[in-house]
């Protein structure tokens, strides 16, 4: 069981993780064209189709890790797709030298970011959670 004090730094720390997911899927969201566009410049197929799924898997998995609903499903899918994304996008070993050491703060951003959602994977949610009220009842700690 969670001590009582730790309850809201274990929310505080699931929003906070989950927040660039739900801002960066509404955004790819809003802007279809644009993010097709950059996933293009990646050599994937199928831009215009990617980009919605990758808004929507970020929108709605931010949005259920900083709820706890399904919180260990969403954070394993964010932490895989983190881990993609920094391999095919942030590629600093191969990046000119005037741009390899943003690229690879932003690969090490996202290698921590990966991190903290399988610890939510592996723990779960915690007791102020959506997942903990539905398997628990109302949650006590």
């Amino acid at each position: 069981m969670i001590d009582s004090f730790k309850i809201p730094l274990v929310v505080v720390g699931r929003v906070l993780l989950a927040l660039m997911f739900i801002l960066s899927g509404f955004g790819k969201l809003t802007n279809i064209a644009g993010t097709a566009g950059y996933i293009a410049s990646g050599g994937l197929p199928m831009a215009s189709m990617l980009a919605v799924l990758v808004g929507l898997l970020e929108l709605f998995g931010g949005l259920a890790v900083a709820i706890g609903f399904h919180a260990r499903w969403a954070a394993v899918a964010l932490g895989v797709f983190t881990l993609l994304a920094s391999v095919l996008f942030h590629k600093f070993w191969a990046a000119p030298a005037d741009q390899a050491f943003v690229q690879q703060l932003m690969f090490m951003k996202n290698l921590s970011v990966a991190g903290g959602l399988f610890i939510v994977a592996a723990l779960s949610a915690g007791p102020a959670s959506v997942d903990a009220r539905r398997t628990h009842g109302l949650a006590t700690a």
